[in-house]
């Protein structure tokens, strides 16, 4: 028995040297070794040379790409495919306001570029620029918003257009207007004008379809983001600083859906398909860009992948346009960071991007309070700690109670290993013997671990709250901590925490299986070195839970008599 005690044993060390090395690996910028998330990223295909000037547009009888999954089967054409060669005649427009350097292509009118000129590049990348990119389009990446028509050879994505409009936000102005125009394809012309205003990453879009020919016509407008694969977050054991990557679509209906790049690559992506509210986005860590259309305009909702490039997206048929008349559909491109406040004023149901997974219930009330706290004591660090206090306060009577079982414990335990000693050779009478001095001593043995389990809930919704929230980007603390989204660079935070999780795990009461008293050693000591790696905020975090829980648990067991005692490890 002790043999398989030990195995056991050996196998969960092992398992969490596994996970440890997987740590290092990625904070390190590699692939995980034994558990990778997902497929490395994919980087977009370079320019072909001599490409020309523009790739003709589907026709109204081509099927889908290869690879791609039809929008729906009312749709008259295909979304043109993506790709990242730019056509000579095409060229780059830079608009500036004051939080966004957005670099246009008169390809389409589209958004290949958008610099948040208010946020901080990350410490890993490219130093070209100190402000963080989002949309880029390079032989090396692709991330980029392309709107046009389709049902006829109509202008689209790659019809090179002329642009009109200002190039930058003058002081004093709060908007700024910017003008893309067609030329006549198929009887049709489409306008695209871009209103950008002061404050704001949302940028409303008036996509006005004007007949030119001499026949009515029936397009459709579409709008999709595209961009290239990457890790798409991987579980909590894999990846426990990852949050999720990828596609997602919103309705009414359905609410929100993440998809998986993996279920696009399978063909196996489930979201609502036809709907008539809603947005589509693109999600990262911090960041996300989305297309949101008005609410009543019917549109069908789709998720592709062409090559490389993976693309989420919606289609909206447009009322019959007479000879000489035109119509007008409006859209919304955001593309920015996952401020909470900001993008519940841009659209319903755009702040869960901010990824908090099934803890969204209770993540949000606890981002409200940290909030709350933080506009009074002006330090995200503080504030982090402040939350921590007033929620062990909530919760001070339901952890007394188990504290107040944990000494109890504490106090017959002496006894529970005299009886054990005495009845070693015969178990069935050691264990009548155990409960028999639980009933006399009036102590629940799992007294001191249901209150726990109840808060359980509440610290993993503060933990993905201080994961996902883009305000600890680049937010400093005291002394050498100058981001809390980042590791601490001298491992001090991590250390204290190891330090006061050892303490802790000391001052509990001894089990009595000898086996279960290593692994309530070991299991803490692996736990804490995984946060060597984890961001700052959310060790922070958790070396403050410790603190208060051994005050806590000190001036419990003094109050009851329980002289608090420190249960040391013994291994043979």
């Amino acid at each position: 028995m002790n043999d398989i005690r030990r195995t056991i044993l050996w196998v969960i060390f092992g398992f969490s040297m596994v996970l440890l090395w997987d740590q290092w690996q990625v904070h390190n910028g590699r692939q995980a070794t034994f558990f990778p998330s997902a497929k490395p990223p994919a980087a977009a295909q370079a320019p072909a040379a001599g490409a020309s000037s523009v790739v003709p547009p589907a026709s109204t009888t081509a099927p889908p790409p290869p690879g791609t999954a039809a929008p729906a089967a009312a749709s008259p054409g295909a979304v043109p495919a993506s790709g990242n060669a730019p056509t000579p005649a095409s060229q780059k427009i830079t608009v500036t306001t004051d939080l966004l350097r957005i670099t246009f292509d008169t390809a389409g009118g589209s958004v290949v570029r958008t610099e948040l000129l208010k946020v901080s590049a990350d410490s890993a990348a490219d130093k070209v620029t100190a402000n963080f990119v989002l949309l880029d389009e390079s032989p090396q990446h692709t991330y980029v918003a392309h709107s046009g028509l389709i049902g006829g050879d109509f202008p689209n994505h790659k019809s090179v257009m002329t642009f009109s409009g200002e190039r930058e936000l003058k002081p004093g102005a709060n908007e700024l207007v910017v003008r893309f125009e067609s030329p006549e394809q198929g009887g049709v012309k489409l306008v695209k004008t871009y209103t950008l205003r002061r404050g704001s990453y949302a940028m409303p879009v008036r996509h006005e379809v004007v007949n030119a020919g001499s026949a009515p016509v029936a397009p459709q407008l579409y709008v999709q983001l595209v961009r290239g694969a990457t890790t798409s977050g991987g579980s909590f054991l894999t990846n426990p600083t990852g949050t999720f990557t990828g596609p997602a679509v919103y309705t009414d209906a359905q609410k929100y859906q993440k998809i998986e790049f993996s279920d696009v690559d399978k063909n196996k992506a489930e979201f609502e398909k036809e709907s008539s509210n809603g947005w589509v986005a693109m999600v990262q860590h911090y960041f996300a860009s989305a297309w949101i259309l008005p609410d009543g305009v019917k549109r069908e909702n789709f998720v592709r992948k062409t090559d490389s490039l993976y693309s989420v997206g919606m289609i909206a048929p447009l009322p019959a346009v007479a000879p000489g008349q035109s119509r007008v559909l409006e859209a919304t491109l955001f593309t920015g960071p996952q401020q909470e406040k900001m993008l519940e004023s841009v659209a319903p149901g755009l702040d869960l991007v901010k990824d908090y997974g099934i803890f969204t219930i209770l993540a949000k009330p606890l981002y409200w309070l940290l909030d709350k706290l933080h506009s009074l004591l002006g330090n995200w660090g503080w504030a982090i700690m402040a939350l921590v206090l007033v929620i062990k306060i909530a919760f001070y009577w339901l952890q007394a109670k188990g504290y107040e079982s944990m000494a109890k414990m504490k106090a017959i335990n002496p006894k529970i290993m005299a009886m054990r000693e005495r009845y070693k050779d015969n178990p069935q009478q050691m264990q009548q013997e155990m409960m028999r001095i639980y009933r006399e001593e009036k102590v629940n043995p799992m007294g001191g671990c249901f209150p726990i389990m109840i808060q359980i809930p509440v610290f993993i919704a503060l933990y993905w709250v201080l994961l996902s929230s883009v305000e600890m980007r680049n937010a400093p603390w005291i002394g050498w901590i100058r981001d809390l989204a980042a590791p601490d660079p001298y491992f001090i935070l991590p250390i204290v925490m190891t330090l006061t999780t050892l303490l802790q795990t000391a001052l509990n009461p001894a089990p009595p299986d000898p086996m279960q008293a290593k692994l309530m050693w070991f299991m803490p000591l692996a736990f804490s070195v995984m946060f060597f790696f984890f961001p700052a905020g959310l060790v922070l975090y958790w070396i403050t839970n410790n603190v208060l829980s051994i005050a806590q648990q000190w001036l419990i067991n003094t109050r009851m008599g329980v002289p608090p005692q420190f249960n040391l490890p013994k291994f043979k």
